[in-house]
């Protein structure tokens, strides 16, 4: 049953990512690579479409985000699109609450039919916290969101908590509320780059390094970091 589903969930996963490279390059002229006008006039193609129709765009970036993480995608390629598409604020609430619905619902499979293979694998390594962990699962998970996940790959980050057999309300709220300082500041990074391609003649990488949409959030992120270490040692440290 198990290597049934894991070779139905690849097939799809497959699928969906090839469909949207085939999209993606289709709509792509590869000749213009290297003409800064080209990307300004997809940057206002998106802007028209986006708001156009700006509630089936977010409810369609919703169920594709969803389906992305559910299918072992990473996130932060959806954190720098949703700032590009929506912006920083919108942008980080859809994909705040998007993302944590999908490693919710990883999750949950993870944990009704993977559990045995999850344990194998992980069980060992993070044995010395479980107990601490099922005290007080809810702090320690945001803990751990908030840290960005101590480094583990981002799938492995939402069915880690099979080994602790955390309940799912902890899990989606710890997750959501975690979320939030750095993925606000990847849709930030990713406006910025929206902005920058708008109000631009050409394209320097100096200059979008230097301009507030991008070096001021990599400031923050700096700072993230450094909150991010010092709540790792109270809370992940021996």
């Amino acid at each position: 049953m198990n290597k049934t589903i894991k070779i139905v969930l690849g097939s799809i996963y497959l699928i969906i990512l090839i469909s949207f490279l085939y999209f993606l390059f289709s709509k792509f002229d590869i000749s213009r690579i290297d003409d800064f006008s080209y990307y300004k006039t997809i940057q206002e193609n998106i802007d028209e479409t986006i708001g156009n129709n700006l509630i089936f765009n977010l409810i369609l970036f919703f169920i594709f985000s969803v389906i992305w993480i559910v299918l072992l995608g990473f996130g932060s390629p959806l954190l720098l699109l949703s700032g590009i598409l929506f912006g920083k604020w919108i942008g980080t609430i859809i994909s705040t609450v998007s993302i944590s619905v999908g490693a919710l619902s990883l999750y949950i499979i993870a944990s009704y039919f993977f559990r045995d293979v999850v344990n194998q694998i992980l069980k060992e390594k993070f044995l010395k916290y479980i107990d601490r962990f099922q005290k007080n699962e809810f702090n320690y998970f945001f803990a751990f969101r908030f840290v960005g996940g101590l480094g583990i790959p981002f799938f492995l980050q939402n069915v880690l908590p099979v080994i602790f057999k955390m309940r799912n309300a902890n899990y989606f709220f710890a997750s959501l509320l975690g979320f939030i300082p750095g993925f606000f500041i990847w849709n930030t990074i990713g406006a910025g780059v929206d902005t920058f391609i708008r109000e631009s003649d050409e394209f320097s990488i100096f200059n979008l390094i230097l301009s507030d949409g991008i070096y001021i959030p990599v400031i923050i992120f700096i700072g993230l970091i450094s909150t991010s270490l010092l709540v790792k040692k109270k809370y992940f440290n021996d």
